[in-house]
This record gives C-alpha cells, sequence and structure tokens, in this order.
C-alpha cells in the first residue's frame, strides 16, 4: 500500500494515521485530497456510504481527531428530530475551541433560526479562517426529519456563506436519499466491505502481548475460515476473537502442545466455534456466562436465557429466511393475507378452484417469487422486530448463493 502524503500535514502525523487506519489508505487519501488545506474550502458536503463495520465512523472520527481539524460529529439515531439535531451541533460547535469549558444549552426552533446562530458561532469561536466539519452519522435518519432538512444540509456552505462541509453517512445508497424535487448533489464515496485479507491483518493487529503475532494470526486464520461465510461485520468477528482466544490457547497453557502444533489447537478449538456459530450477532449471554460454558464444556441449551434454536448451526435470521423462502415458494400469493396477517378480515369461501391446484404443491415443485414477498413473511414470521440491516441482507445474499 502507498503512505500517505500530503503537503499541509507532517509525514509523522501522516504515518500515525495510516496506522490507525489500516486497509483504509484508498479512502483516507481521497478525503485527505478533497479536504485540501485547512483554510480552503471544500465541497459543500460529502456523502460516505457502506455496509455496517466497513469503517465509515471510526475513519472520519479518526482523520478529524488526529489532523485536530475543527469538527461537530452527531449520530442522528440519537438526536433523532430535527429540533435536537440541529440544538446538538450547535452545542458541539461552542466546545470546538478550546478556550471554552462548558456550553450553554441553546433553544432552535427552525432552520433558519439555526443559519442565524450557526453564523454566530463560527464567528465567536475564530473558526472563519478554516474548514468546520460537520458529520452527521446515521444519515439515513435525516429522511424522517422534515422535507427540507436534507436539502438545507448539503447546501450549508452556501446557506450561511461561511468554510464549513456537511459529512453524512450512511448504510444506504445515495439514490435511496435523493429528493423527488431534486436537491444539490454532494461527491460520493464507497467504503467496501472488508476482504478477507483485510480482516485478517486488522484483527491480527492487536495480539495479546504474552503470545507472538504469528500464534495469534493463526488463530485468526482459523476463525476467519469458520466464520467469514456467515459473518464479516468486523466489530462481530472482533468479539468472537476475543471470546474464543482463551480456549484456543487452553493446549499451550497445560503443556499439551507449543504454538506450532496447528492440528492439536484446532481439534480443541473447532467445536467450541461451532457452539459460537449458533449464536453469532443475538448476544443472548453475557461474555462471562459464554466463559462459564467455555470452562464447563457445556452445551448451549444449557444456560439459562439461550432459546431453543440455539442448536441449529445457522445464524438466526438465515433460519428464518430459509423459512421463509420455503413458504414463499410453496405457497399461492393469494394466501399469504390469510396465513401471515393476525386482523386479515373475513375471507370469502369459495368452492372454485382451478384444475392444477388440486394438484399438490409440493408435487408441482416451488415457484419463483420476488425478495418484497420474502421479506413481508420473514417480517411476518420473526417474533420481534427485524431492522432492514445489511446484516440482514447479507445473510439473505448468503443463503441465496448457497442454495
Amino acid at each position: 500500500m502507498p503512505n500517505l502524503e500530503h503537503p499541509a500535514y507532517p509525514a509523522a502525523t501522516l504515518l500515525r494515521l495510516e496506522s490507525l487506519v489500516p486497509c483504509r489508505e484508498s479512502q483516507v487519501s481521497m478525503l485527505l485530497s478533497i479536504f485540501g488545506e485547512r483554510q480552503q474550502f471544500t465541497f459543500p458536503s460529502i456523502f460516505i456510504y457502506g455496509h455496517t463495520s466497513s469503517g465509515k465512523t471510526y475513519v472520519m472520527q479518526t482523520l478529524l481527531n488526529t489532523l485536530q481539524l475543527p469538527h461537530v460529529f452527531v449520530n442522528c439515531v440519537e438526536y433523532f428530530t430535527s429540533r435536537l439535531l440541529l440544538e446538538e451541533i450547535l452545542i458541539q460547535l461552542q466546545n470546538c475551541s478550546f478556550e471554552t469549558k462548558h456550553a450553554s444549552h441553546v433553544l432552535c426552533d427552525t432552520f433558519n433560526d439555526f443559519v442565524r446562530m450557526f453564523k454566530q458561532a463560527v464567528t465567536s469561536q475564530d473558526l472563519q479562517d478554516q474548514t468546520l466539519y460537520i458529520v452527521l452519522d446515521r444519515a439515513e435518519q435525516l429522511r424522517e426529519m422534515e422535507a427540507n432538512i436534507l436539502p438545507a444540509f448539503l447546501r450549508l456552505q452556501e446557506l450561511t456563506d461561511r468554510n464549513v462541509t456537511v459529512v453524512l453517512l450512511s448504510e444506504i445508497v445515495w439514490e435511496l436519499f435523493r429528493p423527488s424535487t431534486g436537491c444539490f448533489e454532494p461527491f460520493t464515496l464507497y467504503f467496501p466491505d472488508y476482504s478477507i485479507g483485510h480482516l485478517q491483518k486488522i484483527l491480527s493487529h492487536n495480539h495479546p502481548p504474552e503470545y507472538s503475532a504469528d500464534f495469534y494470526a493463526a488463530y485468526i486464520n482459523i476463525l476467519l475460515g469458520v466464520f467469514y461465510m456467515v459473518c464479516r461485520d468486523l466489530k462481530e468477528l472482533q468479539h468472537l476473537a476475543a471470546l474464543n482466544f482463551s480456549k484456543y490457547c487452553e493446549p499451550v497453557v497445560r503443556g499439551e502442545a507449543n504454538e506450532r502444533d496447528t492440528r492439536k489447537l484446532w481439534k480443541n478449538i473447532e467445536p467450541h466455534l461451532k457452539k459460537a456459530m449458533q449464536t453469532v450477532y443475538l448476544r443472548e449471554i453475557s461474555s462471562s456466562q459464554w466463559e462459564r460454558l467455555q470452562r464447563d464444556d457445556g452445551e448451549p441449551g444449557q444456560l439459562k436465557g439461550l432459546s431453543a434454536h440455539a442448536h441449529v448451526e445457522l445464524p438466526y435470521y438465515s433460519k428464518f429466511l430459509l423459512i421463509a423462502a420455503y413458504l414463499a415458494s410453496y405457497n399461492p400469493v393469494r394466501t399469504d393475507k390469510r396465513f401471515f396477517l393476525k386482523h386479515h378480515g373475513k375471507i370469502k369461501k369459495t368452492n372454485f378452484m382451478k384444475k392444477h391446484e388440486k394438484t399438490s404443491n409440493h408435487l408441482l415443485g416451488p415457484k419463483p417469487f420476488p425478495l418484497d414477498r420474502l421479506l413481508a413473511i420473514l417480517y411476518s414470521i420473526v417474533d420481534n422486530r427485524v431492522a432492514p440491516t445489511a446484516n440482514i441482507f447479507s445473510q439473505e445474499n448468503h443463503d441465496t448463493w448457497s442454495h
């Protein structure tokens, strides 16, 4: 990978930045090129998108903090109304200056008030001569707010006549943001999923000091070999790596094997990784409960709080996706309302049946179905509410290609 270069920042700072954000050198290099010099105007708005755990939030926070650029960072899920969002931006803006120890609460009812108060805050914090970055994480929530919020943020530089750039971080593509009436188009930057090589490098980076880097890298290689096809979420994989490493080390600790006896180490860890496969994403038990289960060599079902699906060696939602696919392929569309709606009203009984429908659907074989129908059935058969996240779609794609 090429080293990061930028004339505005010392080489030592860029070297440190490169070490903090491994496998994202091309994205960081692009952002540095966009940012330019501290005092230069840059793009009014930048839209960064990619799946969960692709490094969007971490890269932006690390970049802005390492380069000590004035910025405001707000999560749109936490501040879920336009008023809360605008007020939080103004409060954080008061803290941009090191002289400011305490920010007073502000009241902001409309975007016009926000523009006026924003200009005053920029002047009072002496930020006129450098770019201020407003980062809105989970920006897809802006679509649920008033219709003027998103277009106004995209043109905030023009509305305030200040050197400000709004950065939107999202898990969905820009085409799902664009209003039907049109708006200012931001600069878009895509963060791809980490490849298995990237995950290997990142997860192996912080190995325990009491073990060699090669030993921990071999463990990560085994972990990815088991989980990569069903889980590519970096945070989840980090959790699984920390949770199961002590079990991997047991033969070495007991003196039954050395760090290079990969066969013995694999034989010891294999059944425990299979147990962990059953609870990917679920967090049904705490880390301490899982460690106790590992020590006792028990089955997952022995712990209180683990549901009956624990013995199935599939991620939770993959199992229900397969059930939903089966129901969608063998049941006619007209039966969905009767089967999957709790309050479907009265359904007229009729003796009329097409000739081919008298034959069992299982004899006729599965029929194709649209994706929307599959997801609608999935949402109706899962006990709790399912958010349509990248985790669901990645498991769905894996099931589609595997079956």
